[in-house]
């Protein structure tokens, strides 16, 4: 059985596209007003005006479903939701969905796996984003698609979850990583909302990447070694967010990894949920 590989590089996306093969292109930002507290972006002066040609311009909010008190930060879209967006960017069952970002490469890495956990058949995140098109050779473009008609089948569930019990299970039996930086994960300085699961190794999530691409996949297997016991591996971080990071570098190397996609901003609206803190797993 052929693998869909979880990853393409300017150079293959710049080749399909002048092929003329169904290739829907997303790019995906996120508003600075309802990003959680601590997390910065840049801003759109930052960059290089334009996107990759014929990109469609994605809100990150709207791969993200209903919050309530309990649901964490980004819980997971609702069927209708993608339903509505599969046909409006106009994606086929046979269409190559290549996902982008010009903010930070987990926002990106998360619209790749919420396309792939509903269900979408051929999903790629594009390595190193828009500085790797243009590193190509390539132009940028100023005109949206116009896109509608989409008729890909919604199948939400296709990728592996976590909920905060077995978020707690994994982590005495299998691997939990956390993938926020070291400080959120022991719980250093003044963060109330600091600490970790207990069980949870800290792995953040940009250690993944270096100069903005994901790493080759002698340092990623290095990078997760003492976690490829067999045993299962399952990542979590503030919101759901930084932890496809985590999941998307162990699919390049042919490891399945589960998402907790409420992650600690989930697990902490509950008080009688336990929190370890400082440098080890606890």
């Amino acid at each position: 059985m052929t693998v869909t590989p979880p990853v393409i590089s300017a150079l293959d996306l710049a080749a399909a596209l002048d092929a003329g093969d169904d290739v829907v292109v997303l790019e995906v930002r996120r508003d600075r007003h309802t990003l959680p507290v601590g997390v910065h972006l840049p801003t759109a002066d930052d960059g290089p005006a334009g996107h990759v040609p014929g990109a469609h311009l994605v809100d990150f909010a709207q791969l993200v479903g209903p919050r309530t008190e309990t649901s964490g930060n980004s819980p997971l879209p609702e069927a209708a939701q993608v339903r509505e967006l599969v046909r409006r960017w106009g994606i086929h069952d046979s269409s190559v969905i290549v996902v982008y970002s010009p903010d930070h490469p987990s926002t990106a890495s998360r619209v790749w796996w919420v396309l792939r956990w509903a269900g979408l058949r051929d999903v790629r995140y594009l390595d190193g984003g828009l500085s790797a098109w243009l590193a190509a050779g390539r132009q940028l473009g100023d005109l949206r698609p116009v896109g509608g008609g989409g008729t890909a089948q919604v199948r939400p569930g296709s990728l592996p979850t976590l909920d905060a019990a077995s978020a707690a299970a994994l982590a005495r039996d299998g691997h939990l990583l956390d993938a926020r930086g070291s400080g959120a994960y022991a719980g250093a300085g003044d963060d109330a909302a600091g600490g970790h699961i207990p069980g949870a190794h800290s792995l953040p999530g940009i250690d993944n990447l270096r100069d903005g691409y994901l790493a080759d996949a002698d340092i990623l297997r290095e990078l997760y070694a003492p976690y490829l016991t067999g045993a299962p591996i399952g990542s979590y971080c503030g919101g759901g967010v930084a932890a496809t990071l985590d999941v998307l570098a162990l699919s390049t190397i042919g490891v399945s990894a589960a998402l907790y996609p409420g992650s600690w901003s989930q697990w902490t609206t509950d008080p009688s949920r336990p929190i370890a803190t400082g440098a080890l797993p606890g």
